[in-house]
């Protein structure tokens, strides 16, 4: 049984430490520290658990350690934990900057450990329904809107949100990125509320993404097209369409909808699909396969690796904003 802790008692916090609680089967709950008296006192009411100290005293008594605290202290909880040869589960972003999140990849190979990062969408049932259809795609549009809330106005959107369409893309397509380009505008916040990135990869594909956080509604979608064959997955739903061509032999059911691509060429059928998705809470599995990856030695499914490569992307694009808002500044 593995013991684990929480570092962070927040919002988010409290969700991790309630899935923790109920994956007794794979972890022993050992406590949390949190330096907010308010945020602890209702963890310690609510799951009645144990609060510690300070953060070594906490990681003195595990094996591994769940860090659900501010985007800018995750660096340091995280070089703690290493240091201590822990486990870490990291929530997004992996840490503050690139340089950091290198120093934790070191750290981690010395160390000999795990460490997975909370990019939550690939655990998405929609997403993981999805991955087995999604070969070669050579054009994908992502929109990722929320409505305003202060909480995440520490980082810039793409940090904030457009960093897990980021980490979704990178996962599917295996090529160096070779060129990109972004836009966007700060509204209510000291930093862009609203981007738009555009991807090149080597290989030919193209990623288009838009992130807000003032929009009016919510929307989490991601639509990948590929050689005869379209997919589209909706993240908030949890709902997955695809669209497939394909070629026939002969004579066309009157009942098909075709495709006729011309003289001497073949006439493709239409395929649709919408499985059926079988809905699971995308935090507790990836908690889950967080475990599994200790006791059985295994890559967590996303590694720190995979962190740093979503952050990597996600800072610059970030700075091709800032270059772009200092032309703006600069022309005017």
């Amino acid at each position: 049984m593995l013991k684990i802790g929480v570092l962070g008692a927040g919002h988010l916090g409290k969700i991790h430490i309630r899935l923790l609680l109920e994956l007794s089967d794979k972890f022993q709950f050992i406590g949390f520290y949190d330096p907010n008296d308010e945020n602890a006192k209702v963890a310690m009411e609510t799951f009645d658990i144990k609060r510690f100290d300070s953060i070594d005293s906490l990681l003195d008594e595990v094996d591994c350690i769940d860090i659900v605290t501010p985007t800018l202290s995750h660096f340091d909880c995280a070089s703690k934990a290493l240091r201590k040869s822990k486990h870490v589960f990291i929530e997004k972003p992996v840490t503050e900057t690139v340089d950091e999140a290198k120093i934790l990849i070191n750290l981690s190979h010395e160390a000999g450990v795990k460490v997975q990062v909370g990019h939550v969408e690939r655990f998405n049932p929609a997403f993981q329904a999805a991955v087995p259809y999604i070969k070669s795609p050579m054009f994908i549009e992502t929109h990722r809107l929320a409505q305003f809330n202060p909480r995440g106005t520490d980082v810039p959107v793409v940090l904030d949100l457009m960093i897990h369409d980021l980490d979704a893309i990178l996962s599917v397509v295996p090529s160096e990125v070779k060129r990109i380009s972004a836009s966007g505008v700060a509204v209510v916040s000291d930093t862009p509320d609203i981007a738009n990135a555009r991807i090149e990869f080597d290989n030919g594909c193209v990623a288009n993404l838009t992130a807000s956080r003032i929009s009016m509604k919510n929307m989490r979608k991601s639509r990948f097209f590929q050689k005869d064959a379209y997919i589209s997955v909706d993240f908030l739903t949890k709902e997955l369409e695809v669209v497939r061509m394909e070629d026939i032999d002969g004579e066309p059911n009157p009942f098909d909808v075709v495709f006729d691509m011309g003289e001497g060429k073949p006439v493709k059928k239409v395929l649709f699909d919408k499985p059926d998705i079988e809905d699971s809470n995308a935090i507790k599995e990836e908690l889950s396969t967080f475990g599994d990856a200790i006791v059985n030695d295994t890559t967590p499914i996303v590694s720190i690796e995979d962190g740093y490569n979503a952050l990597d992307i996600a800072q610059r694009i970030v700075d091709q904003l800032k270059t772009a808002s200092g032309q703006v500044l600069h022309n005017k």
